[in-house]
């Protein structure tokens, strides 16, 4: 496959602002159904593809994305760590790019670009001028069209990802907690609680056969999405991506391995030393309601209720009337947010506290705030709070990284419901959540028997 040719017409400047944006924000939400505007064009190539075109002219940049279906929790058993350890094999060159070429291209153009790995995919993404798109359509069809994969490059891949975890989680205060330590508590399903960064030993043990093998299972045309966002025209770009990608063969479909969670029926409650911290730290998960749920929009609402903002209620009662601490964070699905996963999931509220202040004091203000959800109705005020939040995160999410956020979910969508015009649907959706469905929700996933406790212990030092 050959590179495009580069003489690239100049860039034409765009003018546009948020102003329609920052009104549907703040306009009130009950009853009126309020939603997206994002243009949406799906189709999927012969090879199963899934393509989405999302055109936006308010400046002259395009958001390239590749989104595969395969993330920490599918890997292969004992090879704790292999979906991130491949991720950034996927740098190392290509049919026609060499070793970190292709970060060159990119920043080269004046673009930039990154790749991470979640629970359910790895992504790939470049910002770039728009007049490049077609360059780096072409580099992303290169790599999903025949990786290189040597000895040299899988054992230099081995030592950077070892080294990451040594420097991200082994020798960092509080490394790992919460996003990476309470799934590991709260599951039971080996897939959901396994250590998602890898085990040194595991990510040792690979061989350049499985690496051949795991490119050939997953990162195949009809196991992935591709986004683009941004200043385009639609035919030229529909026509450079069938040119491109059009030709790369289908691969076999994947099977992917039970990721359901059994019911928690009983609190559990756990400790963890860290020789590094410096002060104690607390988190609590609660299994989240299943996927496309109406639960599970109302688990939405509640966590604003519980965690965002100063006028949160975690916030009061923690902060501001107890000074237990200085901060409570949480949220849905850490590693991401409430729409880009595709399973079992976590709601986890964290936060770090003064040796004199004893953990079960905290945890008796949380359950304190959590049984009245549990009790009492919210107001109509409160909720409508909540939604006014719930859609500047939104709207936020979308506009985020110059196009980026919108190629998130589009991409989520796609891969996880083959509709990405669900982003259209978003607002409206959360319109449906009533008092009565908060209630219902907040008695059955906020229960003391659906919650997890992790208590991060400073080590004491010896004299």
């Amino acid at each position: 496959m050959r590179p495009p040719a580069r003489a690239w017409p100049a860039p034409r400047p765009r003018l546009a602002g948020l102003a329609a944006w920052t009104a549907l924000a703040l306009a009130p939400a009950a009853g009126t159904a309020q939603q997206f505007d994002v243009p949406v064009t799906y189709y999927q190539l012969d090879n199963g593809l899934r393509v989405v075109l999302s055109h936006d002219d308010t400046a002259p940049i395009a958001t390239v994305a590749v989104y595969y279906n395969i993330g920490f929790r599918i890997e292969p058993r004992d090879r704790t760590g292999f979906a991130h350890l491949f991720e950034h094999m996927m740098f190392q060159g290509s049919e026609n790019l060499g070793k970190l070429e292709f970060i060159k291209l990119v920043q080269s153009n004046g673009g930039i670009l990154n790749g991470s790995t979640r629970f359910d995919f790895t992504n790939y993404f470049e910002i770039v001028p728009a007049h490049t798109l077609e360059v780096m359509l072409w580099a992303e069809a290169d790599r999903m069209r025949g990786l290189a994969i040597t000895d040299v490059e899988l054992e230099n891949q081995q030592e950077v990802v070892k080294n990451e975890v040594r420097v991200n989680v082994l020798n960092r205060p509080y490394g790992g907690f919460p996003w990476l330590d309470m799934p590991q508590y709260a599951n039971e399903n080996w897939y959901n609680a396994h250590n998602f960064y890898g085990e040194l030993e595991d990510l040792d043990a690979a061989t350049v056969e499985d690496v051949t093998a795991f490119f050939r299972r997953y990162y195949a045309p009809n196991n992935a999405a591709l986004v683009v966002v941004g200043d385009f025209d639609e035919a030229r770009t529909r026509a450079w991506i069938e040119e491109y990608f059009g030709g790369i063969p289908r691969g076999p479909d994947p099977e992917f391995p039970d990721i359901s969670e059994p019911r928690q029926e009983e609190a559990k409650r756990f400790e963890k030393t860290d020789e590094r911290a410096t002060r104690p730290a607390l988190a609590m998960s609660w299994h989240a309601p299943e996927r496309d749920t109406p639960e599970y929009l109302a688990m939405g609402i509640l966590t604003q209720i519980l965690t965002e903002g100063r006028d949160s209620r975690l916030y009061r009662s923690i902060v501001q009337e107890r000074g237990y601490a200085g901060g409570v964070s949480g949220g849905i699905n850490l590693l991401g947010n409430q729409f880009n996963v595709n399973g079992p999931t976590l709601l986890t509220v964290s936060l770090f506290h003064d040796e004199g202040t004893a953990a079960d004091s905290i945890i008796a203000a949380v359950d304190e705030v959590v049984e009245d959800l549990r009790t009492n109705p919210v107001s109509a005020a409160e909720l409508e709070r909540a939604r006014v939040k719930m859609r500047s995160s939104l709207l936020g999410s979308v506009e985020a990284t110059f196009g980026f956020g919108r190629a998130d979910l589009l991409a989520a969508f796609a891969l996880f419901d083959d509709d990405p015009g669900r982003i259209n649907e978003l607002l409206s959706a959360f319109d449906t959540v009533t008092p009565d469905l908060l209630l219902d929700t907040a008695r059955e996933y906020l229960r003391p028997t659906n919650r997890t406790i992790l208590q991060i212990v400073p080590a004491r030092p010896t004299t």
